[in-house]
């Protein structure tokens, strides 16, 4: 387990992450849009993921309340295929990849996981799913690129994939100055039917 042990408290998320190919695959896709406009604040390829629960700051103690209870829905949860495709933006500030594929399963994996946090006493603020990879934000005032970027991904169509783990992930945000960093705390490779 990889939470710091001098932190009191722990900024927490539950994802998927696609498998490098379609990580790169779209950074492929993306590589004019990085050159054409640098000031936008790109996530690192390795940081994207697809929220399922978002949980917020938390005591470092929830954490051990999770992982047994999420090591055993992914042992009986089967991967869900899934796809990146098309773009968007929230707002004009951040640029976002569409999600394609078994998204039926998707929302159903998400509510289970959401159940489960609830069950383990652990409260969160449970918003509706909106199935997204955040790509990059757009700086404070500058918000005219993104619809820009989002229109020339609009044809964009990854291959599938399954989703093979289930990640709690923790950030670094409001932790001090730089880009947002992500770390899996733990993952676990679904091994249902």
């Amino acid at each position: 387990m990889n939470v710091p042990s001098s932190d009191p408290t722990v900024r927490l998320f539950i994802a998927l992450a696609p498998p490098d190919d379609a990580k790169d695959e779209l950074a492929q896709e993306l590589r004019p849009a990085y050159e054409a406009y640098p000031g936008l604040r790109w996530n690192r390829i390795e940081d994207w993921h697809i929220t399922l629960a978002f949980l917020g700051e938390l005591p470092v103690t929830s954490v051990p309340l999770l992982t047994a209870p999420l090591a055993s829905l992914a042992a009986t949860h089967p991967p869900v295929e899934l796809a990146l495709r098309g773009s968007g933006h929230f707002d004009e500030r951040v640029l976002w990849s569409g999600i394609d594929g078994d998204l039926d399963g998707l929302r159903l994996l998400a509510a289970e996981v959401r159940t489960l946090v609830k069950r383990c006493g652990i409260p969160f603020e449970d918003r509706p799913l909106r199935p997204h990879l955040t790509l990059a934000r757009a700086r404070r005032g500058d918000h005219s690129s993104l619809p820009a970027v989002a229109a020339g991904l609009t044809d964009f169509t990854g291959r599938p994939w399954p989703a093979e783990r289930l990640h709690l992930v923790g950030s670094n945000v409001g932790r001090g100055p730089g880009p947002i960093r992500y770390r899996d705390i733990e993952s676990w490779t679904f091994d249902g039917p």
